[in-house]
Formats: C-alpha cells, structure tokens, sequence
C-alpha cells in the first residue's frame, strides 16, 4: 500500500486533522478521510490520530492509502461533437465542464462514458477499464480537441509523439492584464506540496515548456494563442499564473474573486496536430472558439 508522508507547516497548524487532509487529498471526501483514521490507517508523530487532532507546527502526518478500487465504467448515450473518426482513432471537440474519464466524485457522464457507448468495445485498453482510449487529457473546465485511441498499436502511436514533444497542441486563452509581447516559459511544474489540488512552479518538477503569442488586447485582458511543446497538469494555467496573468475565470490560479461569467478558465484546446500512427500521414484539427469565449471576447473589446 503506498504511504504519503506530510510535515505540518506553520500557516497549516491549527486545522483539524480530518479537515486538512480532505484538502491535501482531493481523491478522498472527508468522510473517507475519517473512516482512514479510525481503521488506523493516519499517524501523527508515529502514533494513532484521532481525526478531530488538532495539528501543530512540525507534526509528522504518515497516511497509508488503500489499494485504488477499479470503477466499473458504464457506456452511456451522450452526445459527442466527432471531428474525425476511423477504425484507428477519434478525434472529439470536448465542451466545457464535461470530465474526461471518471474519478471519485465524477462516476458518470463522463467522456469516457460517451465514448464506450459510441465505440463499444473498439477502444485501447493500454490506460485500464477507467480510461480505455484516452491517451492524453484536458480539464473538466477546458473546452477543445483530443485524440482518442481505438487499439493498443494507435495508443502507443500517439503516446509516443506526445513524449517526443511532436504533437502539436495549441490552444487560445484570455488572460487578466496586459501581456505586451509574445514569449517562452520554461519552468518545471510539479504537485503542490502543501495542496495536492493544485501545481505550481517547483525546481525538480518535470519539464514544461509553454510558448505564447499575443493575439489582441482586450479591457483589462488579453487574448492569446499558447502552443505546448510538453504536456503537464493545468501546464498553461500555472505558467501564466507565475508571469502575473492567469486565466480569466480560473478559480484555482486566479485571484480569489473570480468571474463567474465563463463558468470556469476561458482556455480552449484549438488546433490538435499528429501523424497518423497506422497510415503515417499528418493529421491537422482546428476546432471554432466556443460561444462562452466569443462572448467574453466581445465583452472585453
């Protein structure tokens, strides 16, 4: 079973043991948080902890998680936007706030749900009964392209272009401020230490490189055109969020009133490009802004 160790850090101390770790855990509820305590399963300086302990400076938090359980993924009739599809892959436009594959919490109407439907068995079972086919990802609250492997040779395909950094994915955001010039971000990017909800900017974090270009400036705002070269979590949220401009509507990374009008990052996942894995052709989708983002555009003129 694997074992999370965390020191208590001073602007921590204070919080009730249940309370923080159902934060620093986003996988757990804090129900589950509780039952981890009272089968034992949470120390505190090497002892036992109750879960209402309250937590000091220094204190030594050792969690033994359980053994992850397999969701059992149910197909589902939900609509999908296909850009492309062959015997190989497929290529699907994902709106905004729909979740890639379930997780605790998101168990159903999930892309992964529509996708079992749509494709039946014809999916790659290299990621495991709770991703078949997913091969990379964007954010509930992002709307745009991804690719979706149909077997196992497709899946390695693709996987491989996106380590090799050949991939191309591109993407249109509006930004607070004013961005004055076009530019490259090359920081590393790993989990949060004291927030396992969030990234951030961390020396020893993996490689993650962000290019952007200004597309207009808007009130108070910028519309820009961002090309990853490699593929971290929330990568472009957290590059653009250490330059001083995070992405509007973005209540992770952004400042702590956040607009509510976008219903989440004004982020979209425009152009997707790749070479085919079966036919060695490339292959090139550019998808429409999404309304929630022309709007906001038009707003901020």
């Amino acid at each position: 079973m694997e074992q999370i160790s965390i020191v208590i850090l001073p602007e921590a101390a204070g919080n009730r043991l249940d309370r923080y770790l159902a934060e620093y855990l986003p996988e757990f509820t804090r129900s589950a948080v509780q039952h981890l305590c009272d089968d034992g399963m949470v120390l505190v300086n090497k002892k036992t902890a109750r879960k209402k302990e309250i937590l000091r400076a220094g204190d030594e938090v050792v969690v033994t998680l359980p053994p992850p359980v397999s969701l059992s993924v149910e197909a589902q009739n939900i609509p999908l936007n296909i850009v492309y599809e062959d015997e190989h892959l497929i290529v699907v436009n994902k709106p905004k706030g729909m979740v890639v594959h379930p997780a605790p919490g998101n168990n159903d109407r999930t892309l992964v749900n529509a996708l079992l439907y749509h494709c039946g068995d014809s999916l790659s079972g290299i990621n495991g009964i709770v991703r078949p086919g997913i091969v990379h990802r964007i954010d509930k609250d992002t709307s745009g392209l991804l690719v979706v492997a149909k077997n196992d040779t497709t899946h390695k395909g693709l996987a491989e272009q996106i380590q090799a950094h050949t991939m191309a994915r591109c993407y249109e955001a509006v930004v607070y401020g004013r961005v004055r010039e076009s530019g490259t971000t090359n920081a590393p990017i790993a989990r949060h230490p004291n927030d396992r909800k969030k990234m951030c900017v961390l020396v020893g974090g993996r490689e993650a490189i962000t290019h952007h270009e200004v597309i207009e400036e808007l009130k108070g705002f910028t519309h820009l055109a961002l090309r990853l070269e490699t593929g971290r979590t929330h990568q472009i949220r957290v590059h653009m969020a250490m330059l001083g401009h995070p992405v509007a509507g973005d209540a992770v990374y952004g400042p702590k009133k956040v607009i509510t009008a976008t219903s989440g990052q004004c982020l979209h996942a425009r152009t997707l490009g790749f070479i085919h894995p079966a036919t060695g052709e490339y292959m090139e989708y550019t998808s429409c802004l999404p309304d929630y983002f022309t709007e906001f555009l038009k707003k901020n003129k």
